[in-house]
C-alpha cells in the first residue's frame, strides 16, 4: 500500500490554510487547525448517511472521509472546505444563472449573482438572449444598449462584493458567435482596465466551424425575433478571435452544440453557458460541486522505480464519488430555484491534480505519445470506477431524479449522478495538497515565493533535486542555472537527454501537445477539462487559429490559449529574484556559459534619433528595459495628456498600403503636435475606420493595434501588478485564472 502521512501539510501549504481556510475569531486571529478543518468537513459531510439509512454507520463513514482529506488523497472545492459545518453551509463553486430579455430579468441575475458571489461561488452567464445593440424596445419607444453594456454592470457589482470576506467574484461571459453584436464583443476586453471580473468566451456552433473550414459565411440571428439579421465570414470571425486571444489571452472558445449533443438531461434545458473557468457546462439555474483526486499521492515506490497504486486509487474515488454526492444534501443553497435543479440532476465533478507531478515519478514525459496515454489511462480509470460507484448509491438512495428522458435511460444506466467527473482548475486546493495543478503541465520547476517581512526565497521541485543528486548532474549552481533559464531544463547540456524530456515546463511543449493532453482528459470527462494552451512569446496568430481548429477536430468542448507576455497583467516570478539589484544575476555566470538572447516585451520606452542623409531623413530607433522606478517615470510622463506627439509604424515589409500607414501617422503625429490627447486622435481612426470598412486585414490589424498603445500605458501605469492580497508579484496566468504563487489569492 501507499506509504502515506497523516496531517503532512507542508510550510507553504499552511499559510494557505491560515489565509484562506481555517475559522478565525472576532480578532481575525485563527483558531482551527488542518486536523481540525479536515475533520470538521468529515463529520458534516458524513450527516448526509442518515437522509437514506436512519441506521447508518456514521462515525465510520466520518472516518473514511476523514482519512481521504487528510491524507490529501482528495480535496473539495474550496466552499466546501470554508464553509462545511459552520454557519454559510454554501459548499458549491459553481453556478449558471440565465440573464432574460428583459429590465426585470436582468436585474433579477445581478441580484442573484451578489447573493452567490457573497456565499463564495464563481457565475457564468450567456447573454445571448439579449437584444442586440440598436434593437427596438417597444414598451419605451427607444433602443436597446446591447449585451455588453449590462455585462459591464454586472461586472461593477461584482467588484462591489467580496466572496465571504476572501476573494472577489469571478464570473464568466459567453455570447453566441451568430448574435449580432458578436464583433463588439469579441474585442470587449481589447482594454483590460473594463470587464475586469469577467472571463469571456465565444460560443461557437457547429455550422459556423463548418463555414471556417469551406471559407463561407454563417447567419447573425436577433435573438428577440429569430430572425436573420445578416451574415458574416465565418474565417475571418474566427481570425478575429484569434487575433483578441493573442493579444490577451481572451476571448476562449465554448464548442457549444458539442456540450449539448452529450448533454445528459436534454428534456430538463439546453446548456448555454460555463461556470467561470469552463469545465462545467451547466443548465440555467444548476450548480455543481467539485472535487480533485491527488495522482501523485497514488504512487508507490517498487524497487526504486514509481508506478499507480490502481487499488487505493479505487478505493480513494468510490470514497471521494460518496462524498460529493453527500456534499448535495448537505449543501444550504443561496437561491431555491439553484437547489430544485442542482438536486434533480445531482451532478458532481471528480477530477484529478498533480497529474504532472505523476508523470515526473514515472518518467514520463508530458509531451509524448505514453504520456498521452497514461492520461487516458488514468482518467478512464477513474469515470469506469466512479460511474461504477455512483451506480452503487443509485441502487441505494435511487437514481438522480431527472433521470426519466435522459441519456442514461436510452442507455439502460442507472445511476445517482447526470454528471460524474470533470477536470477542474485546483489552484488553492493543489497548492494545500502541494502538488501540480490540475491537468496542466509544470509551470517552472524554481519560482520564488514571499516570506515575513518581504524577503523572496527560491522554491524549487524537491523531486527535481533528488533525482539530480541521485543520478550525478548534480552541481551548486545548478539552480541558479534553471532560475536564469525561466524554469526550464532544455538547452542545459549538464542535464543527461533522458532528463531533460521528462522534466518539461509548461513553455517547453509545443501548442499542439497541450491540445492533445486536454482532449486526452476530455475523452474521459462527463462534463469538460480547464486547462491552458500555453504559447510561446513568437507564436503567430496563425498558429492560434491552428490550435482552434485542432481542439475542435480531437472533441474538446472549448478551448482557452495564452501567448507568453501577451498580458500586462503577467508577471512570471520565475527564472530570477524580482528584488534583486539589475545585473546580478549576471555576475553570478560561469565564465564559460553563452549569453542567453533576451526576449522583449511588448511595451519598453524608446529613443528615437533623426539622421539626415543623401535621400532624406531616416530614424534610429533604441530600446530600454528599465528598473521599476525608473520605468514609473516614464509612464507618468505618457500617462499625462496630451504628452504623446508622435505616431510611429515599422510594418513587415509583406504588409499591403504601407503609404496609406504612413500617411495615417503623419496626419495623428501632426495633430499630437498640436495638443491633441492621443485618445482623440485614435478614436477618429477608429470611428473612421468603422465607416469606410477594413481597408486591408493587415492595415486594420495594424491600425487597431495603435489604440492598445495608450490603454496599455495607463494600464502599467496603474498596475505595478503586486498581489492585491500580500503584494508580492509573482501573479501567473493558470487555467484561465490569475494565481499568486506566494499566498493562494486567486482572481477566480
Amino acid at each position: 500500500m501507499i506509504q502515506r502521512s497523516s496531517y503532512s501539510i507542508s510550510a507553504n501549504a499552511l499559510r494557505v490554510l491560515e489565509k484562506r481556510y481555517l475559522a478565525k475569531n472576532e480578532e481575525g486571529v485563527v483558531i482551527e487547525t488542518p486536523e481540525a478543518l479536515f475533520r470538521r468537513v468529515a463529520r458534516n459531510i458524513a450527516q448526509a448517511e442518515r437522509l437514506y439509512d436512519a441506521e447508518a454507520d456514521v462515525s465510520a463513514v466520518e472516518e473514511a472521509f476523514h482519512r481521504l482529506l487528510s491524507e490529501l488523497r482528495f480535496l473539495p472545492n474550496s466552499p466546501t472546505l470554508m464553509n462545511a459545518g459552520r454557519e454559510l453551509q454554501q459548499l458549491s463553486a459553481c453556478f449558471v444563472l440565465p440573464v432574460e430579455d428583459s429590465m426585470e430579468g436582468i436585474f433579477d441575475a445581478i441580484k442573484q449573482t451578489a447573493v452567490i458571489h457573497k456565499t463564495g461561488g464563481g457565475t457564468g452567464f450567456s447573454f445571448s438572449r439579449l437584444r442586440p445593440k440598436n434593437d427596438i424596445v417597444r414598451t419605451t419607444g427607444g433602443v436597446a444598449s446591447g449585451p455588453i453594456s449590462f455585462m459591464k454592470v454586472f461586472n461593477h457589482a461584482t467588484e462591489a462584493v467580496k466572496q465571504g470576506g476572501t476573494r472577489r467574484g469571478a464570473n464568466m461571459g459567453i455570447l453566441r458567435v451568430d448574435h449580432p453584436d458578436i464583433l463588439e464583443f469579441i474585442r470587449c476586453k481589447e482594454d483590460t482596465r473594463e470587464i475586469t471580473n469577467f472571463n469571456i468566451s465565444v460560443a461557437v456552433t457547429d455550422v459556423f466551424m463548418e463555414a471556417c473550414e469551406k471559407e463561407g459565411d454563417y447567419e447573425l440571428i436577433n435573438p428577440r425575433t429569430g430572425e436573420r439579421v445578416g451574415t458574416l465570414p465565418a474565417s475571418e470571425v474566427l481570425g478575429r478571435i484569434a487575433v483578441q486571444a493573442h493579444r490577451t489571452g481572451e476571448p476562449g472558445l465554448f464548442f457549444i452544440d458539442r456540450a449539448n449533443e452529450v448533454n445528459p438531461t436534454p428534456h430538463a434545458g439546453a446548456i448555454e453557458a460555463t461556470n467561470p473557468c469552463g469545465e462545467q457546462p451547466l443548465l440555467p439555474y444548476e450548480s455543481c460541486n467539485l472535487g480533485s483526486i491527488n495522482l501523485e499521492r497514488h504512487l508507490i515506490e517498487v524497487e526504486g522505480q514509481y508506478r499507480v497504486d490502481w487499488a487505493a486509487l479505487e478505493e480513494s474515488v468510490r470514497t471521494a464519488v460518496r462524498f460529493l454526492d453527500n456534499v448535495i444534501d448537505m449543501n444550504r443553497y443561496p437561491i431555491g430555484e439553484i437547489e430544485r435543479i442542482t438536486k434533480a440532476n445531482r451532478k458532481i465533478g471528480l477530477g484529478v491534480m498533480g497529474f504532472a507531478r505523476m508523470l515526473f515519478k514515472l518518467a514520463i514525459p508530458y509531451d509524448s505519445e505514453r504520456g498521452i496515454e497514461t492520461a487516458k489511462t488514468v482518467m478512464s480509470f477513474i469515470r469506469e470506477t466512479g460511474c461504477d460507484e455512483s451506480a452503487k448509491l443509485a441502487e441505494r438512495r435511487g437514481v438522480y431524479p431527472n433521470w426519466k428522458g435522459s441519456l442514461h435511460e436510452k442507455r439502460g444506466e442507472r445511476i445517482r449522478n447526470a454528471y460524474v467527473t470533470t477536470v477542474a482548475p485546483t489552484g488553492t486546493i493543489s497548492m494545500i495538497a502541494d502538488t501540480s495543478g490540475g491537468c496542466e503541465p509544470e509551470f517552472s520547476l524554481i519560482w520564488y515565493k514571499n516570506v515575513l517581512d518581504g524577503e523572496r526565497l527560491p522554491y524549487v521541485l524537491d523531486y527535481f533535486v533528488e533525482v539530480a543528486k541521485k543520478e550525478g548532474f548534480w552541481s551548486d549552481d545548478l539552480l541558479d542555472q534553471i532560475a536564469r533559464n525561466h524554469g526550464s531544463v532544455q538547452g542545459l547540456n549538464l542535464i543527461p537527454e533522458k532528463w531533460r524530456e521528462i522534466f518539461v515546463v509548461s513553455h517547453d511543449i509545443a501548442p499542439e501537445w497541450h491540445v492533445r493532453m486536454q482532449a486526452a482528459f476530455q475523452e474521459f470527462s462527463d462534463s469538460a477539462v480547464s486547462k491552458t494552451i500555453n504559447l510561446p512569446s513568437s507564436a503567430t496568430v496563425e498558429e492560434v487559429k491552428k490550435a482552434y481548429l485542432l481542439a475542435y477536430r480531437l472533441g474538446c468542448k472549448g478551448i482557452t490559449v495564452y501567448r507568453d507576455g501577451a498580458r500586462r497583467d503577467q508577471v512570471m516570478n520565475i527564472g530570477r529574484d524580482p528584488k534583486s539589484p539589475a545585473g546580478e544575476d549576471e555576475k553570478r555566470k560561469p565564465d564559460k556559459e553563452p549569453l542567453l538572447s533576451l526576449e522583449l516585451p511588448d511595451l519598453i520606452p524608446e529613443l528615437r534619433i533623426k539622421v539626415k542623409t543623401r535621400r532624406g531623413n531616416s530614424y534610429v530607433h533604441i530600446g530600454f528595459l528599465m528598473k521599476d522606478e525608473e520605468m514609473e517615470g516614464i509612464l507618468k510622463i505618457l500617462k499625462s495628456k496630451g504628452s504623446i506627439r508622435e505616431l510611429f509604424l515599422s510594418p513587415s515589409p509583406h504588409v499591403k498600403n504601407r503609404e496609406l500607414l504612413d500617411m495615417v501617422c503623419r496626419l495623428g503625429s501632426k495633430l499630437l503636435r498640436s495638443g491633441a490627447p492621443i485618445e482623440e486622435v485614435l478614436e477618429q481612426l477608429v470611428k473612421s475606420n468603422d465607416q469606410f470598412g477594413e481597408m486591408t486585414s493587415d492595415a486594420y490589424a495594424l491600425i487597431k493595434g495603435l489604440t492598445t498603445v495608450v490603454s496599455r500605458v495607463q494600464e502599467a501605469a496603474q498596475m505595478r501588478l503586486p498581489c492585491p492580497e500580500c503584494g508580492a508579484s509573482p501573479l501567473r496566468i493558470q487555467e484561465g485564472c490569475l494565481l499568486c504563487a506566494a499566498c493562494s489569492w486567486s482572481k477566480c
